[in-house]
């Protein structure tokens, strides 16, 4: 953790004596986690987002003691923000660690295994340009580089999934710096997890995915785009209305953008994060633009400093809350750290900004047209354009401030809203009258949507080159026959430098005060520090020319610097190469990957042999009529196996699928089916470490996404026994994959696929939830989400509340059986989940004869109709 940053903050959050470097330096983790709250607060650090140089100022300037961004845009979750080329990435780094601030570097996405080694290279890259750490989601990535380069610290993704404390405990094994824990957790299971020893970083701001982290398909089963290679098309935040099985809307018809949550805001339970054992606050956002990435860190920072120092007041708060307001939000909401997930936390109406609601229309009236010329160049032909205006006059009842940019939205018909731009300041209990295209109703809501003043701010941080100063230390010694020297050291106590001159002489007129020295050497313009306290031995009677003294103090900052800065410019020498014949290796295997889609007949025949037919079922009756109609190898969830009689003969064949997501208050439910010697399917880390712990036989489930045969090397190296391949792989991926592996390889070949799980509950839009979902009726019936392309999306909902939503149609890669047999694929799903019993019959049948086909060399049936191929010849980018 950045206890140098956590440092310097107490000191600049208002510590009037000087630090005792000793006590800092020394102090244990054991002790500060003793204590208290606010002094924890120091400790905390802030982390801020940066799509680009600009940003990546705005967050210098506000206070960040970290600042995350992608290198390239090919590696990262936010591919289309701008992101850093290699000449400004260094440059951002050098401002960052100059001004003690950390840069970590997103490589947040899963890696096709014909990418490993240009990833690779971009880690190395970054870290001998600069970056402090990486985020990592891709499990074979992250084993690359702990085994490469131990001394690199890396992170784990919110998108690995991660959500209790024995996730946390398998991260900590494999050597990570912190976990980023996701988004749904509350206060008190952060508490829990803190305890195991390893950083957790919290989600503190910003906008909320529906989903859990890592786990969405939405936005690649309905495009190209996967939101797990940072290029989602955010369908989350389209319009959809829930539907029973006769497509009747029963969603409440004001609720139209049923998959869109308001914005996450901590800051009012700041005492609490640092309470729980927090050590990062993660401030979302770097698709945002550098006015909301200033505003946003800088309220988190007052607020923090305010709570090192134990001092606040109502008008701080007020003007910290109008800071969020006014950059981009959908409503603010901190409903999952307070342990709920319903209505209060979807932005139903709308899904863009929401800003500040700051008045509203109490008149106005329409204008002469204004007329606008154009051409009449060179001898051409003037053409006259004419639009229409109107002065609308608002009633203010919160400060407006010229320039900034209002949105004028009628009650009755929110669609019809405006924008205009406030003429000028504005103070509350007052009127304005504002130039828009049209006359506004009376009783129109009016809101400030962009700040100008903090998009001018944004502006001028930009052009400076020390967005933010490093507070030092300053010792002067100025002794007559020795040479006059300027010590400099860091807040922090971790770097000093110190820097002779000229020898001091006896004034010849007036002598030197202590007063003018510290004038004097304390001018250090345009460097990156700004001293805060002095410390000047001088004898009496001194002289000296001020212009010398100016160039020993600017020597002594460029010790400074250089000393900050050597320790990376050292990396070069430690920082083992990458191998050659590893890169030439992985671009020759890519070109030959298009023969793995070429069926060998022996192959495919001789592992036919070995196919298992496996269907998750949902019920005993379902499994009955499995088995009878060929499967070989039964899987059913944990809530199926607790709700249905199962008997004995057919539980002991049966093999528990669990859950996508595993919180403490999961456990009980399903750690029992985590047995000694059995197999069990695991659907997120903290399962495949329990099955660990139990010597139990785990399979990698297909929401743990393993896109490279590194990856199925880790996790199988840890302990898995098997591993089900993601749905968002080529076939010549998923050929590649299992030819590689040493363990049985499964994929789903029949059934729908899961684009979403969900804390909040779907079915909530009803507006009837009864708050019991073991006796709620409305979870017993078929519903689906009808989306703006007129298809119908199924939705289930667990006994934990939990919302599952389905892709549109249903996926068929029966007629690829002869490639995937003959490339490894030997465990074949039948996902009968949404089935009834005849569909189960009729989709185990007609697997049981494709295998059969295979075997016998006979041609293989053709796609059902309605279904879809999925991503098997059309890649993610």
């Amino acid at each position: 953790m950045n206890d140098r940053n956590r440092r310097e903050r107490a000191c600049a959050a208002g510590e009037k004596n000087r630090m005792n470097e000793a006590s800092w330096t020394h102090a244990s983790s054991h002790e500060l986690e003793h204590t208290t709250p606010l002094a924890n607060a120091a400790f905390v650090e802030l982390l801020a987002p940066a799509g680009g140089p600009s940003a990546f100022s705005a967050a210098l300037a506000a206070g960040a003691d970290a600042i995350y961004c992608g290198l390239g845009s090919n590696f990262n979750a936010r591919r289309s923000a701008d992101n850093f080329d290699d000449a400004s990435f260094a440059e951002a780094c050098r401002r960052a660690h100059l001004a003690g601030t950390r840069v970590y570097v997103t490589v947040n996405v899963v890696v096709k295994w014909d990418e490993m080694q240009r990833v690779l290279r971009l880690i190395r890259r970054a870290w001998l340009l600069g970056a402090d750490a990486f985020i990592i989601q891709d499990w074979g990535l992250l084993w690359q580089v702990r085994s490469t380069w131990p001394q690199m610290e890396c992170h784990v993704s919110t998108q690995a999934n991660i959500h209790d404390a024995r996730g946390v405990a398998f991260c900590r094994e494999l050597g990570v710096g912190r976990v980023t824990l996701s988004r749904e957790l509350t206060s008190q299971e952060i508490g829990r997890i803190a305890q195991e020893g390893v950083d957790v970083e919290c989600f503190s701001h910003g906008a909320l995915c529906f989903c859990y982290s890592g786990i969405c398909h939405m936005s690649s089963m309905r495009g190209e785009r996967s939101a797990n290679r940072g290029a989602c098309a955010q369908p989350c935040r389209l319009p959809y209305v829930l539907v029973d099985t006769d497509h009747t809307v029963v969603s409440r018809p004001e609720f139209e953008r049923l998959l869109c949550p308001k914005d996450y805001c901590t800051i009012d339970d700041l005492p609490e994060l640092v309470a729980s054992g927090a050590k990062s606050l993660k401030i979302e956002g770097r698709m945002k633009a550098p006015e909301y990435v200033y505003s946003v860190v800088r309220a988190y920072r007052e607020a923090l400093d305010a709570l090192v120092a134990g001092e606040d007041s109502d008008s701080n708060r007020a003007y910290r809350h109008r800071l969020l307001k006014r950059s981009f939000n959908r409503g603010l909401i901190d409903a999952y750290l307070q342990g709920t997930a319903g209505n209060e936390m979807m932005s139903y109406e709308r899904s863009n900004n929401r800003g500040e609601t700051v008045g509203e229309v109490v008149g106005g009236r329409a204008l002469e047209d204004a007329v606008e010329k154009k051409g009449g160049l060179n001898g051409g032909r003037v053409k006259l354009r004419r639009y229409k205006q109107a002065d609308v006059d608002l009633a203010v009842h919160a400060p407006i401030g010229k320039g900034d940019l209002l949105e004028i939205r009628p009650l009755d018909d929110p669609t019809k809203f405006l924008t205009a731009l406030a003429p000028c300041d504005a103070e509350p209990d007052s009127t304005l009258t504002v130039r828009a295209a049209r006359v506004m109703a009376v009783g129109s809501v009016v809101r400030v949507i962009r700040s100008e003043a903090a998009r001018a701010q944004a502006e001028r941080i930009a052009s400076l080159d020390c967005p933010r100063k490093r507070a030092v230390s300053v010792r002067v010694s100025a002794h007559i026959g020795q040479p006059f020297t300027v010590s400099l050291t860091t807040a922090d106590g971790e770097h000093s430098a110190s820097v002779q001159g000229f020898v001091v002489e006896k004034a010849r007129t007036k002598p030197v005060s202590t007063e003018e020295l510290r004038e004097h050497v304390g001018r250090m313009g345009s460097s990156p520090f700004e001293p805060i306290c002095f410390d000047i031995d001088l004898d009496a009677e001194c002289g000296m020319s001020f212009s010398a003294v100016h160039g020993v103090r600017a020597d002594a900052c460029m010790a400074l610097e250089e000393r900050i800065l050597a320790g990376y410019r050292a990396r070069e020498k430690n920082t083992a190469p990458l191998s050659r014949r590893a890169a030439e290796n992985e671009r020759s295997a890519a070109a030959k990957a298009a023969s793995l889609l070429l069926s060998d007949r022996a192959s495919a025949q001789t592992r036919a042999k070995d196919a298992e037919i496996c269907v998750l079922v949902t019920s005993p009756e379902q499994a009955r009529i499995a088995q009878a109609a060929g499967a070989s190898r039964l899987y059913a969830s944990a809530d199926a196996l607790n709700q249905g009689v199962w008997p004995d003969d057919m539980l002991a064949r049966v093999v528990p699928w669990l859950d996508e997501v595993c919180r403490e208050a999961d456990h009980l439910r399903l750690d029992p089916w985590i047995r000694t010697g059995a197999p069990v399917a695991v659907g997120n880390i903290s399962e495949l470490a329990c099955a660990l712990d139990c010597h139990a036989m785990a399979e990698i489930r297909e929401c743990i996404p393993l896109h490279n045969d590194y990856a199925v090397s880790a996790l199988v190296n840890s302990g898995a026994c098997g591993v089900w391949l993601n749905s968002e792989l080529t076939l010549a991926e998923i050929a590649h994959i299992a030819e590689n592996a040493s363990v049985p390889v499964g994929y789903l070949v029949s059934g729908r696929i899961r684009t979403m799980t969900s804390e909040h509950c779907v079915l909530m839009a009803t507006g009837k939830c009864i708050h019991d979902c073991d006796t709620c009726k409305l979870r017993q019936e078929p519903h689906y989400l009808r989306g703006i392309d007129n298809d119908y999306l199924p939705v289930t909902t667990d006994t934990q509340g939990r919302s599952r939503i389905w892709a549109p149609q249903p996926f068929d890669a029966v007629p690829e059986l002869d490639v995937l047999l003959a490339h490894g694929v030997t465990r074949l799903m039948v996902d009968a989940t949404l089935l009834t019993k005849e569909q189960t019959e009729r989709a185990i049948a007609r697997v049981a004869s494709a295998v059969a086909a295979v075997k016998q060399e006979r041609a293989l049936p053709s796609r059902l109709e309605g279904a879809t191929q999925g991503h098997l010849f059309s890649p993610i980018g």
